[in-house]
């Protein structure tokens, strides 16, 4: 197994991409540990997981409070003696073209898809720079390269690429790989919250001609969360079916 007694920490972990990755993770070995907002969720993907061998537990967590935050980093520790995997995954949209939008739509955005990757990596880095290994996967977006009504969270998905590159600069020394995967259009509740129109204009832009699986995604989060990419730091790596090619 590739994750074999890993303790790993995936936020947004309820749905979508969050509860694939956790799924994959824990079936690879992985002791997850699910974070999110919505309790309910996070509590039944976690469930599912236990149900299918695989060992989890959930947790309510606002990734913007970082008493919370502390707590919770403080549990983990005491239950599962460390942490070596964090994935930031929580985030949300706002949309609206920007001279409509609302400043607290723009700063809910940046609290949650931002500050809560920051708020994260603050509460796990000494745990793993002390130990000189961790895994650290934060979830930008192909959308960071801008769309219309998305100044908000495109900003904010472009900054968590900046911040992936400038961590892995800081933490390389001490064991510490730090990566950003961009997905592209993932059959998740927000896809299919886009009219159909537009779903289907997106496919047409993608050269693989369909939209991604949650699990596509995992798949790759699973490699960087492995020992197989112990040499990949600093890198944002694209699951968007082709449509950015640098």
């Amino acid at each position: 197994m590739r994750l074999k007694d890993k303790v790993a920490l995936i936020t947004g972990a309820g749905k979508g991409i969050g509860a694939a990755i956790a799924k994959r993770f824990a079936a690879e070995g992985a002791q997850v540990v699910l974070l999110d907002v919505d309790e309910n969720s996070v509590k039944d993907t976690a469930a599912a997981i236990v149900e299918a061998g695989g060992a989890a537990v959930a947790y309510p967590l606002d990734v913007t409070d970082r008493a919370a935050i502390a707590t919770l980093v403080e549990e983990v520790v005491n239950k599962f003696l460390t942490i070596d995997i964090l994935v930031n995954n929580a985030g949300i949209v706002r949309d609206a073209m920007l001279h409509k939008m609302k400043e607290e739509d723009w700063d809910l955005v940046m609290d949650i898809n931002l500050k809560g990757t920051f708020n994260m990596v603050q509460a796990v880095i000494g745990i793993m720079r002390e130990k000189n290994y961790g895994k650290i996967i934060n979830i930008s977006s192909a959308g960071r390269f801008g769309n219309v009504g998305q100044t908000n969270y495109s900003a904010s998905k472009e900054a968590i690429v900046g911040f992936t590159r400038s961590l892995a600069k800081e933490n390389g020394s001490k064991g510490i790989n730090v990566n950003a995967v961009a997905p592209g259009t993932i059959e998740t509740d927000m896809y299919y919250g886009i009219p159909e129109n537009i779903r289907n204009m997106m496919k047409i832009i993608t050269p693989l001609a369909r939209a991604g699986q949650p699990e596509e995604v995992a798949n790759l989060c699973l490699f960087l969360a492995s020992d197989e990419s112990s040499y990949i730091t600093g890198q944002v790596i694209h699951c968007d079916g082709g449509i950015f090619m640098p």
